[in-house]
């Protein structure tokens, strides 16, 4: 992010604007629905620009400016269309500490001005760092569509009730009220926005959640799915925009976390095989006390929540301190590595079953039913078997695996970063050993687009 997104506050702020014609006047359409004092500098100044200016109540000066002119300016918008001009004006503006805007010259400003959408004091900034305003005003013609032109009345409604709202508890009671208020009750009433219609609306909700500080909160397990923010469900992007607290695993990505309220809290309870952990005693704990307190706790966890993710645990601790709770299932890293290779996980013909396996439990390397697995045909998807490949490689072949079965590993399962590496179960221990991320091991498949030249690659590398 070049361009870092803020509100200035333009109350009692200088800004001036130099330049005449309809570059300077498309700036001026825009500024004057802020709240600065705005000074135009236009030697010859056309009608409309004059206009323009003196019914607006703002100073107009026939002359280019000097130094001592744009002093104490906030912001310098130069609007003259000669590079020569704007070149000068720049200069003059930063040499007495103002940010500089040259109009449609995105290299030579200080900040650039986004496309809006105003339903005032609503407004949405809508930028593209200067590299696409054609999609930035399409995005500003959807967003005037989807939002009603009321919805400035009802937030100003909002804005003038928060004293009143001070005598509901911080937290969970606060927020829930502000939230039935902007997306429910207020909404009905903007066919007939009036005051008296809001204010007597605010005063009925307020009273109906005063008191309910005391509530026991609730905890959603949810499954985030592989990683990237795009295979989540829309339940699991509801709960997590929703969440006071978020207790995160280790896999779970930044993009992900991303979808939260900025303002939730964060909790990282990782986990990691044969390395550090976070014992499930304490993550239970977590959970417990949270809600106790009133949050709404989301339990996010990598894939799916009822796949190799404790949920019985997790639900048990739960039921015994009395929480309500409930599970969002979520697509698991399987399904997203078969998805890379373009495989179907079952196939008539060749699996009738397909297991999903851990490599290693809580006491170290799963004892398997590797008999099942060494079957000619069988198909699996291995989970945290990185470690374990060497130990996974030499029982499949003490069980009469053919050496020659085809092993596709999958790192990163849906990231950009995602790789694909095929080889065979003799080579697993060696290859596997190049990989740094997580690794879904999928036993009995190979890529679909290397399936005529893999046989020929699986000789080379034998």
């Amino acid at each position: 992010m070049q361009h870092f997104p803020i509100f200035l506050d333009t109350a009692q702020a200088d800004i001036a604007v130099i330049g005449n014609g309809e570059a300077a006047l498309a700036k001026l359409r825009l500024l004057f629905k802020t709240q600065a004092r705005i000074t135009v500098f236009a030697p010859t100044p056309e009608p409309d620009l004059a206009q323009a200016v003196h019914a607006h109540g703002h100073s107009l000066i026939h002359r280019a400016p000097q130094a001592q002119d744009l002093a104490g300016m906030r912001l310098v918008y130069s609007a003259t269309e000669d590079d020569t001009l704007e070149r000068a004006n720049a200069a003059l503006g930063r040499s007495v500490g103002a940010l500089v805007n040259i109009v449609d010259n995105l290299a030579g400003s200080d900040f650039i001005t986004p496309a809006m959408v105003d339903r005032d004091p609503v407004v949405v900034a809508i930028g593209t760092e200067g590299a696409a305003p054609v999609l930035a005003r399409a995005i500003k013609k959807d967003m005037e569509d989807r939002l009603p032109a009321g919805l400035g009345k009802l937030a100003q409604a909002g804005k003038a009730f928060r004293p009143h709202a001070d005598a509901l508890p911080r937290g969970r009671a606060r927020r829930d009220f502000w939230a039935e208020y902007y997306l429910q009750a207020g909404p009905d009433l903007m066919a007939h926005p009036d005051d008296q219609s809001l204010q007597s609306a605010l005063f009925a909700l307020r009273d109906k959640h005063l008191g309910v500080n005391g509530a026991t909160g609730r905890v959603d397990l949810v499954g985030a799915g592989p990683g990237d923010p795009e295979l989540m469900t829309l339940r699991a992007r509801r709960l997590l925009d929703r969440a006071d607290v978020v207790i995160h695993d280790r896999l779970v990505t930044p993009a992900v976390l991303e979808l939260a309220r900025r303002e939730a809290v964060f909790i990282a309870v990782g986990k990691e095989g044969f390395g550090p952990s976070t014992p499930q005693a304490q993550i239970n704990a977590l959970m417990v006390d949270h809600a106790r307190q009133g949050a709404h706790v989301v339990r996010l966890k990598g894939g799916d929540a009822a796949i190799f993710a404790r949920l019985d645990e997790e639900t048990d601790a739960l039921d015994a301190a009395g929480i309500d709770w409930g599970v969002t299932p979520g697509i698991t890293a399987a399904s997203a590595a078969a998805a890379a290779i373009g495989r179907s996980l079952t196939r008539r013909g060749r699996n009738t079953d397909l297991h999903i396996l851990t490599a290693h439990d809580k006491d170290g390397i799963a004892d398997l039913d590797w008999a099942a697995l060494a079957r000619p045909g069988a198909v699996a998807a291995i989970y945290m078997g990185k470690r374990a490949a060497r130990v996974i490689q030499g029982r499949l072949l003490m069980q009469g695996a053919d050496a020659a079965t085809p092993v596709t590993l999958v790192e990163n399962a849906s990231h950009a970063v995602q790789t694909v590496t095929p080889c065979r179960l003799d080579t697993l221990a060696q290859t596997v050993q190049a990989l740094q991320g997580p690794v879904v091991m999928l036993l009995g498949l190979t890529p679909a687009r290397a399936a005529n030249v893999l046989p020929d690659l699986l000789e080379a590398r034998a």
